[in-house]
């Protein structure tokens, strides 16, 4: 069972996804960032500054007129929070943008080194086949022992 585990552990692709895991926490990071620090403060702007992650609906229960969401959620009310959902679907668009333009960034850094490899490949110059060399060696090692 041990020698078991050893094997699926030394596979390349279990290295492979604990890596994906760790960048895409780090990537994660960034993302949020990016949301927070950056797009939402322009959403503002552009919104007058209104903030659409406060923004609800209670559908039930006594919720005081101008509570925060987290008041009205605390009171006890039934609450619609669209404006909480909203930023979710925005959130996810923008992290599904960056992803798209960092898988497709990857993409353009495999192609042109793999184009590069090929690149190289064209232009060295190819030796002499096994077949070539083996023949040589034959010849060489006949020459030697032949008498002169």
């Amino acid at each position: 069972m041990i020698q078991e585990f050893k094997t699926f552990i030394a596979r390349g692709n279990v290295i492979d996804l604990a890596v994906g895991i760790i960048i895409g926490a780090a990537f994660t990071a960034i993302v949020n960032s990016l949301v927070v620090d950056l797009i939402n403060p322009i959403l503002g702007l552009m919104t007058g500054g209104i903030d659409f992650t406060d923004k609800y609906i209670a559908l039930s229960g006594n919720v005081p007129d101008g509570a925060s969401l987290a008041a009205a959620r605390d009171s006890g009310a039934a609450i619609f929070a669209y404006g909480a959902f909203a930023m979710a679907v925005l959130n996810f668009l923008i992290v599904a943008w960056a992803v798209f333009l960092l898988v497709k960034g990857v993409n353009r850094l495999q192609r042109t080194v793999k184009r590069e490899e090929e690149a190289k490949e064209a232009v060295a110059p190819s030796g002499p086949s096994q077949e070539e060399l083996l023949a040589q060696i034959r010849d060489l090692l006949a020459d030697r022992t032949s008498p002169a």
